[in-house]
């Protein structure tokens, strides 16, 4: 009943997306750059004035002043010029800092997150049905008589000769702002601005709030400006990488040569970004093995300068997509490290100053562990750039048993929609009806000797654990069709939502034929590796406050 009421609320939500008009925008720079040093204020992006689309009446947000990155240097010293270097996979290691969770507020940020994710997982099934993907592939196809691929992106080239050794920034928990998302710090611009996006593995566009910014959400520090940056440059609306971006609907025509690309992509629960499809130059903050950080800048990077924003963003400057598309910022890169990823997030109760870790490039040691499982990449119905990690379920285990749900559950629908994906940019799991309701019942039917608690919303079952020092809670583990098993901690999928007092299963449900998502708070203390040229999913059991 009570999630009926939050669909019914995320709903009323969903009417608030933006529109567009036109406007236009200078071409004030070569190309700027994102970079990835260690620091411990966040920062935001803004852009220039004029720009392609626009916007009804806008409010200008008024963000305070933090300039963090101006005075470098001595480290512009060590950033060379120069062409692409060699084929040299460079292995890049950003530090993922969380911040200390306020538990006062714990019951406030479950219910707030559940929201955000039926809004999410609304808009993820959208995508899928109406085949409106942020590349635009299924766009084309209604659009044109033949299937057409979007061009390909021109590869980022750097400014050093070979890359090696580790990139290193900073991935912070959003738990005390509300969020259950987590948070990378990047450098962008020249000279390089420092901002805090979300990390997000179910999208692909990379965007961030810009100058002039008519309609944004608060953040913490200023805007981008790419007025400010001499390496800002505008992607035009005739160019060939323009069709990757999700342009406004209707699609807006050109109207003049020197007019921008504009783009619009929206999220859920009005959640929406629109502005100038543009490059930029991210400068990284390698660690050589001397230990020693040195400084390159990768050109070309294509990202999103949005004058409209909107949604709950809980004070980032904007969002980094991770996805399988060609947009986002770990395929725009791979000419640079390869074709893989990882990441370990720590938990949720983390000191602040542990930090995860998020990995471009082959991870040798986590390679070599012998708990290192892989389960088969799948890919999307008949859609060749999908943007999500797909993985094949067959069934799920609880208190040792395999629980009996229909296997056509875990299929994809004829619409297109259904599956399984693991998404850093969902909080909790969410299995398709009646996948959930058989779980849940599953777990209350194991559960002995633990008064239920039933007033606490939108989890459920919950149980009082005060003065238990180790609740007996049953093991819970995902078999895939490939014979891989995923067997999960159980403080990975039952949230202590009142320390050391109330336990509730972390674990929410979708419709049928709607998609299963595993969250984040069930990835806690996995080394999780993306290998998208094996298509293939690795998750290794580690202490990631250790990595």
């Amino acid at each position: 009943m009570v999630s009926t009421v939050f669909l019914l609320l995320v709903l009323l939500l969903v009417c608030g997306a933006a529109g567009t008009h036109d406007h236009k925008s200078k071409n004030a720079s070569h190309l700027a750059g994102i970079e990835f040093p260690e620091h411990p204020s966040f920062n935001a992006v803004t852009s220039s004035a004029t720009t392609g689309c626009s916007l009804p009446n806008s409010k200008k947000s008024n963000p305070s002043q933090d300039e963090g990155f101006d005075n470098r240097d001595d480290e512009e010293e060590e950033m060379e010029g120069g062409g692409v270097g060699g084929d040299v996979k460079q292995t890049v290691k950003l530090d993922l800092k969380r911040r200390s969770a306020r538990r006062e507020k714990e019951k406030e940020s479950v219910v707030e997150s559940k929201m955000r994710d039926l809004a999410r997982i609304q808009t993820l099934y959208r995508r899928m049905t109406e085949n409106k993907n942020q590349n635009r592939v299924s766009r084309l196809k209604k659009e044109q008589s033949k299937p057409q691929a979007a061009p390909a992106a021109a590869a980022p080239k750097s400014s050093g000769s070979l890359l090696s050794g580790q990139l290193i920034a900073t991935l912070e928990s959003g738990v005390s702002l509300g969020s259950g998302e987590y948070f990378m710090d990047v450098f962008v611009g020249t000279p390089p601005k420092h901002f805090s996006l979300i990390l997000d593995t179910g999208s692909d566009l990379n965007w961030i709030q810009c100058e002039p910014c008519y309609d944004c959400f608060e953040q913490n520090g200023p805007h981008y400006d790419p007025a400010q940056s001499s390496s800002y440059r505008n992607i035009g609306c005739h160019d060939p990488r323009c069709p990757l971006v999700s342009s406004p609907d209707p699609p807006q025509p050109c109207k003049a040569e020197n007019q921008t690309c504009p783009y619009y992509y929206w999220y859920g629960d009005s959640s929406n970004t629109t502005g100038d499809f543009a490059l930029e130059t991210f400068t990284v903050n390698l660690t050589m093995p001397s230990g020693k950080p040195e400084f390159r800048k990768v050109e070309n990077v294509m990202f999103g300068c949005g004058h409209w924003n909107r949604g709950l963003f809980h004070g980032a400057a904007g969002l980094l997509g991770l996805g399988r598309g060609a947009l986002s910022f770990s395929s725009q890169l791979q000419s640079l490290y390869g074709h893989s990823f990882s990441y370990c997030l720590v938990d949720r109760d983390s000191d602040a100053n542990i930090s995860s870790k998020l990995i471009f490039g082959e991870d040798k040691d986590l390679l070599s562990r012998p708990d290192l499982n892989f389960t088969t990449l799948v890919a999307g119905k008949e859609n060749p750039v999908d943007t999500f990690y797909y993985v094949q379920i067959k069934s799920i285990v609880v208190g040792g048993e395999v629980v009996d749900i229909p296997e056509d559950v875990w299929q994809f629908a004829p619409n297109g929609a259904g599956g399984t994906i693991i998404d850093s940019g969902t909080t909790l799991s969410y299995f398709a009806e009646p996948a959930y309701q058989v779980i849940k019942d599953a777990f209350m039917a194991k559960v002995k000797g633990l008064p239920v608690v039933k007033d606490f919303p939108v989890l459920e079952p919950c149980y009082n654990v005060t003065g238990v020092e180790q609740p007996d809670l049953p093991d819970f583990g995902i078999v895939f069709s490939d014979g891989a098993v995923w067997n999960f901690p159980v403080e990975n999928y039952f949230i202590e939502a009142v320390p050391r007092e109330l336990v509730c299963l972390a674990i929410l449900g979708t419709p049928r034929s709607a998609l299963s998502i595993i969250g984040n708070y069930q990835q806690q203390n996995f080394h999780i590796l993306y290998d998208t040229k094996n298509s293939r999913l690795g998750y290794a059991p580690t202490k990631c406050s250790e990595v």
